[in-house]
């Protein structure tokens, strides 16, 4: 097993990032790493992604939503081509703070044959993908944030 962990702090309430994180239809306007998606986020409904692994390089999968309570968690797994092969369980974790910002934990737990033979490229190009969307997520809920206080 791999598991990757990031986190980073958002000036927003966790309801605004929640509808952000849960508009799959809009993650082309602003995500760099899940540059496509479709679905709903409800417990045992199917996810399409599609995902800038590298400049270039794309990978696209289906997952199922095992888990989404509002303005709080988001999980859903997604695999490789037949389970047991690569499996990820993807996760986003809001968790208010006592300045009134959210600390966002993304992580994801990979499983399967292919984790020992993919190790390397998943802790770097997954980790930095995920570290680009935080940033695009931070600055896209931050924004709204802006427009709605002027």
């Amino acid at each position: 097993m791999l598991e990757i962990q990031t986190q980073t702090d958002i000036q927003a309430s966790p309801a605004r990032i929640w509808a952000i994180l849960t508009d799959f239809a809009h993650y082309c306007e602003w995500n760099p790493f899940i540059v496509a998606a479709t679905g709903i986020a409800r417990p045992g409904q199917p996810l399409s992604l599609t995902l800038a692994v590298k400049p270039g390089r794309m990978m696209r999968f289906r997952a199922k939503v095992l888990h989404a309570r509002a303005s709080d968690k988001l999980v859903w797994r997604g695999r490789l081509l037949v389970p047991g092969l690569l499996d990820g369980e993807h996760c986003f974790t809001l968790s208010p703070l006592e300045d009134g910002s959210v600390r966002l934990s993304h992580s994801e737990q990979f499983r399967g044959l292919l984790v020992p033979l993919l190790r390397r490229s998943l802790e770097r190009d997954t980790r930095a993908g995920f570290e680009r969307m935080n940033q695009a997520l931070r600055e896209r809920a931050e924004r709204h944030n802006r427009q709605v206080h002027r």
